[in-house]
């Protein structure tokens, strides 16, 4: 069964992680939430462990939902029966987007209606509405003309903990203190003996969750110690009692063997007063010690390592000030110079302005409000630690400068479509000419990789100027992304026999890296091919190709590494067929519909010559994607050259497409000219590259053409 566990954005790769060291069978990160298949074992388990997750709900209905009407049908035809009880009472949470339906509270209005005109006419009774505490909790989405109604398996909001009777002006939401946590790499420090300081601790909420995390206590036990989650009758009661019987038993160990190295300080004196009526209520009241103290008089700790947990203030209530973050930053490298440190702090500026290196930077959001999270490690390193690095020169400071700039113009983009590999730089300034390409992986702890390919530059211009360019553009990227020579894979020109051209001879690593695009995770080779296993400039394309895919027989043909498959299949494809002539892709392709959880006779992989086998093949296909090279000479097929193939290459595939099938046909070759007339003879033909090239390749809107094509017997669109 597949359920979902919504969570905070930036929060997704975490509460994934976390879904799966519980058991479950897979979890998927998506926008704001993760995709989860398990049993609903797992899903209560969820509600009472989960530290990231927001809800987790249980789906119950799905249909198709152009209105109000629609929406009022399809939730009208679930038998409410086998989910309310008489008297019961409930309430209805709605989000939706696009479409007729732009307004979540009269969503949640016609949900409540049909459930209630179903449960009058089954029973003759209806429940009532409890919008605080009711016996059943529904959640509805609706997503490009797609509804989903779900049991909230949890009753509500799960960062409420149970403990926070009193709160500062500006509380940090429980859910994202453990993220703040995990990042710092809390439980494996408080395994090692270390303790947990926070010298802005306002209401206490880091120390807190530092303390409950510690002491493997459930963060749903204090909530439903005196209720169910839920009263929804598909509700496992026993199940439940079972899971909060052993976590009590877990409560007690862990408490029993907890240690007073929690630390937290403020200047408020009121907000002491909270933070120790909090830590009573949650039980860990007597391993966390208070002052009331201004950052500035910190002084040296006792404990030789720790992390340091803090969420300096930094929005409109608590006017952000720089100098309170660079009196921040002078504090802790002053006190805790061996300790790690996880900040989260109001933005980019605000984290610099605290002086410390970070190790790594994540952007989360504290409710509305966009933040950075640093984690710095160790806060004052020895002095041969950070040897400085040649200052930049002129050149490299005006690369640096535009790769900057180019982020600060991606980064909208890219947070909302949660993109994690794209172009940070195509040849933007002219002398520097190579594009850069950046990889961030799917792990607990990202890292961040670039691909680093040189342009050919003038005959004119001196290999030394070449070289001197070329360095400077990697010393801009090395600042600029703070990461080492290691994760730079390189592509450099030379000069030889027929001109500039790539060197044949890579790096033989063997190391392939996960990134994550869209719900797909992908394998990549950064430093072993001239290619990475995955066009970026083709992602629009690969998004189509899933959002069209449901119930479809599915053709990628010159297949490469099969991430337009992937796509497909996670688009519920109901089969896949990948035909490419190389083994070496095919394998790729077959790991990378292994590691998404797809395989078996449902996904075909063919090595043949694409066009020998379309003539031979006798199958039918509802969507093909064929994105040939621009020429191949392989000894094992006849030479093929796209702009001289194209038209037999087209009216072959053509041939395979069902009736109002959809074939998708591109290539990258600059000066490809496509035979219109030629292919009018047998399909209908869509120019649409326009629309198949995304944000990051804009400067460059030739790097690939596309046309959509249908069989001139098809249903007009």
């Amino acid at each position: 069964m597949k359920f979902f566990a919504s969570c905070g954005k930036g929060l997704e790769y975490l509460l994934a992680d976390e879904l799966t060291a519980m058991g479950c069978a897979k979890a998927t990160a998506a926008l704001a939430g993760v995709n989860v298949e398990g049993e609903l074992v797992a899903a209560q388990r969820a509600v009472l462990w989960s530290r990231l997750a927001s809800r987790v709900l249980w789906p119950i209905a799905e249909f198709e939902c152009a209105d109000e009407h629609a929406l009022y049908a399809g939730t009208a035809a679930v038998e409410w029966t086998e989910h309310f009880g008489a008297g019961q009472t409930l309430a209805v949470d709605a989000h939706v987007s696009g479409g007729a339906l732009t307004h979540a509270r009269y969503a949640a209005q016609r949900v409540k209606d049909a459930v209630v005109d179903v449960l009058r006419e089954r029973t003759g009774g209806r429940p009532d509405v409890d919008l605080d505490a009711p016996d059943v909790r529904l959640n509805l989405v609706v997503r490009k003309g797609r509804a989903v109604l779900s049991i909230d398996l949890g009753g509500g909001a799960l960062h409420r903990r149970g403990w926070r009777q009193a709160q500062g002006e500006a509380p940090l939401k429980e859910t994202l203190a453990a993220a703040v946590l995990l990042r710092g790499g809390w439980p494996q420090l408080h395994a090692e003996g270390g303790a947990l300081l926070d010298p802005m601790c306002g209401s206490g909420t880091l120390l807190i969750e530092g303390a409950l995390m510690a002491a493997d206590i459930a963060p749903g036990l204090l909530r439903y110690q005196e209720r169910l989650p839920t009263r929804w009758k598909g509700f496992d009661a026993r199940t439940w009692q079972a899971l909060c019987d052993d976590a009590r038993t877990r409560a007690a160990h862990g408490r029993a063997a907890l240690q007073p190295v929690f630390f937290g300080s403020d200047l408020d004196p009121h907000a002491i007063r909270i933070a120790s009526a909090n830590a009573g209520i949650a039980g860990v009241a007597d391993c966390i010690g208070w002052q009331v103290r201004d950052i500035g008089s910190l002084p040296r700790m006792v404990p030789p390592r720790g992390l340091v947990a803090c969420n300096p203030p930094y929005d409109a209530r608590l006017a952000a000030d720089p100098a309170l973050y660079r009196a921040l930053g002078d504090a802790l490298r002053a006190a805790v110079p061996a300790w790690r440190a996880s900040l989260l702090c109001g933005d980019a500026e605000l984290a610099r302005a605290t002086g410390l290196r970070a190790a790594k930077r994540y952007q989360l959001f504290n409710g509305a409000i966009e933040c950075t999270l640093i984690t710095v490690d160790p806060l004052a390193p020895l002095q041969r630690e950070v040897s400085a690095a040649p200052a930049l020169g002129e050149g490299a400071r005006m690369v640096a400068n535009r790769l900057r700039r180019n982020l600060r113009k991606l980064k909208a983009w890219r947070e909302h479509e949660q993109v994690a590999c794209y172009r940070a730089y195509d040849a933007d300034l002219p002398e520097y000419a190579a594009a850069i390409d950046v990889y961030a992986t799917d792990e607990a702890v990202p890292r961040t990789f670039l691909h680093v390919q040189e342009y050919a530059a003038p005959a004119d211009i001196p290999e030394p100027v070449q070289r001197r360019r070329l360095d400077e553009l990697l010393a801009a990227a090395r600042e600029v992304f703070a990461i080492p020579r290691e994760q730079i894979a390189l592509k450099t020109r030379m000069r030889g026999k027929g001109g500039s051209k790539y060197g044949e001879r890579f790096d033989a690593r063997g190391q392939f890296l996960v990134v994550r695009e869209g719900d797909a995770r992908l394998r990549v080779n950064l430093f072993d091919y001239l290619d990475t296993g995955l066009f970026l400039d083709h992602r629009p394309m690969r998004a189509r190709l899933e959002d069209e895919a449901e119930d479809t027989r599915f053709l990628n043909l010159f297949g490469y590494t099969g991430a337009a498959t992937v796509h497909a299949a996670l688009g519920r494809a109901r089969q896949t067929t990948t035909v490419d002539l190389s083994v070496t892709y095919l394998d790729w392709c077959g790991a990378n519909l292994k590691l998404n959880g797809f395989g078996g006779a449902r996904h075909r992989l063919v090595q043949a010559d694409a066009m020998a086998w379309l003539q031979a093949d006798g199958g039918e296909y509802d969507l093909i994607f064929c994105d040939p090279p621009t020429f191949s000479n392989s000894k094992r097929a006849q030479d093929f050259d796209v702009q001289a193939e194209h038209v037999r290459l087209l009216r072959a595939a053509i041939a395979r497409l069902s009736r109002d099938g959809t074939l998708y046909f591109s290539n990258n070759y600059r000066r490809f000219r496509f035979d219109e007339a030629a292919v009018a003879g047998f399909a209908r033909c869509e120019d649409i590259s326009a629309a198949t090239i995304p944000v990051d390749f804009e400067r460059n809107p030739r790097i690939h053409r596309c046309w959509r094509l249908r069989r001139l017997d098809s249903t007009p669109a």
